[in-house]
C-alpha cells in the first residue's frame, strides 16, 4: 500500500541537514496520511487481514484510518449473504465509534471487512450490496463494553453517535434485529 501527497512547490531553501540538500515548502493538493497510517499499513502488509481484531491495537485515529483502508480494499459487486442470516459482533474492543464500525465490518464481511464508517455509510450498507442483505440478525456479544464507553452523548452539532443511536440506526425499518449479549 502506498499513500502519496501531491502539491505545488512554494519555496525551497538550502537544508541544514547537508550541503547538497534543500528543504521544500509545498501547498498540498491532497490529504496527508495521518501519523498512524504506517501502523495500519503494517497490519495490512500481507493483504487483507485473516485474523479478527487486528484493528483493536489502534487508537481512535488508527481505527478511522483502518476503516478507510477497509473501504479501499472492499471488493464491490460481491454477493450478499441471504436475508435472514445471523451475524455475530464481537464487542470486546468497541470503546469508540470507529471501533464499532471496525467490529461491524468484521462481523459482516470477515477480518478487514467494511460495513460503514458513520451513520450515513451504514445506512447505505444496510440497503444491500455490501455483504449483508436485510433483514438480518446481529448478536452483539459483550455489548456492555460499548454501552459503557459510548454511553449517552449530550446533543451537540459535531459529535459521534451514542450507543442508543447506533442501535436505532441498525433497527430502523426492521432491517436488523439486534440482540445484546
Amino acid at each position: 500500500m502506498q499513500f502519496a501527497a501531491e502539491g505545488e512547490l512554494r519555496a525551497w531553501i538550502p537544508s541544514a541537514r547537508g550541503p547538497a540538500l534543500v528543504d521544500l515548502t509545498l501547498d498540498l493538493w491532497s490529504e496527508r496520511p495521518p501519523y498512524v497510517a504506517g501502523e495500519v499499513w503494517e497490519l495490512w502488509a500481507e493483504g487483507r487481514p485473516t485474523e479478527p481484531d487486528k484493528w483493536a491495537v489502534c487508537d481512535a485515529e488508527g481505527r478511522e484510518f483502518w476503516l478507510r483502508t477497509a473501504l479501499d480494499n472492499h471488493v464491490h459487486g460481491g454477493q450478499d449473504q441471504p436475508p435472514g442470516t445471523t451475524y455475530h459482533l464481537d464487542g470486546r474492543h468497541i470503546t469508540d465509534v470507529p471501533g464499532f464500525f471496525c467490529a461491524l465490518g468484521e462481523a459482516v464481511n470477515g477480518p478487514g471487512g467494511y460495513f460503514g464508517q458513520g451513520l450515513d455509510a451504514l445506512d447505505d450498507c444496510l440497503r444491500g450490496r455490501w455483504g449483508a442483505a436485510p433483514p438480518f440478525s446481529l448478536i452483539w456479544h459483550a455489548s456492555e463494553v460499548a454501552r459503557g464507553c459510548l454511553g449517552v452523548t449530550p446533543h451537540a452539532v459535531h459529535r459521534p453517535p451514542a450507543f442508543e443511536e447506533l442501535l436505532a440506526c441498525l433497527a430502523e425499518g426492521d432491517r436488523v434485529a439486534v440482540r445484546l449479549g
